[in-house]
């Protein structure tokens, strides 16, 4: 069986994120999107907002399970036995920051696959930053985000 792992903060998830895990899942029977507990992090949603949002836009997806974790990748590969680490890449900022964390963690564990997809054309400007900045000064989301993240955002924004 194929376990792989999409790691990230995915506050909120996008719809790039949801085209990397649709694509993912072409070859994992079983798919671990894991959301980071980052604490240099300010997030918009606590760690458990993050993984109901995704529990509700994977919802249709076969062999999505949703988690989450703290410290190191390796040692979440380690313990859940994962085949492959999955990464988008959006641009070279990506790829390069993506290289050097993929040769230190394959320094302190050489049995760690790693898996790179690039993202689509139509969803390479998009970040979850970016998505926050926009979404804080009333701009529209609709078209990068799920509906239902437009939803949390909007619910939260008011509280």
């Amino acid at each position: 069986m194929t376990i792989n792992l999409y790691p990230g903060t995915f506050d909120p998830i996008t719809n790039g994120h949801l085209d990397i895990i649709k694509r993912a899942l072409r070859f994992s029977d079983e798919l671990i999107v894991a959301v980071l507990n980052n604490p240099t992090k300010k997030p918009f949603f606590t760690v458990e907002e993050r993984m109901e949002i995704i529990k509700e836009v994977t919802k249709d997806l076969p062999n999505v399970r949703v988690d989450s974790f703290s410290g190191f990748v390796v040692d979440y590969v380690k313990k859940n036995n994962i085949n492959s680490v999955i990464r988008g890449l959006r641009g070279v900022a990506d790829f390069e920051y993506e290289l050097q964390m993929s040769q230190m963690n394959s320094e302190i564990y050489p049995d760690m696959e790693r898996v790179f997809l690039m993202t689509r054309g139509k969803y390479s400007y998009i970040s979850s930053s970016l998505v926050k900045e926009v979404f804080s000064f009333g701009g529209d989301i609709g078209k990068v985000v799920p509906k239902e993240v437009v939803k949390h955002m909007e619910m939260k924004s008011n509280k």
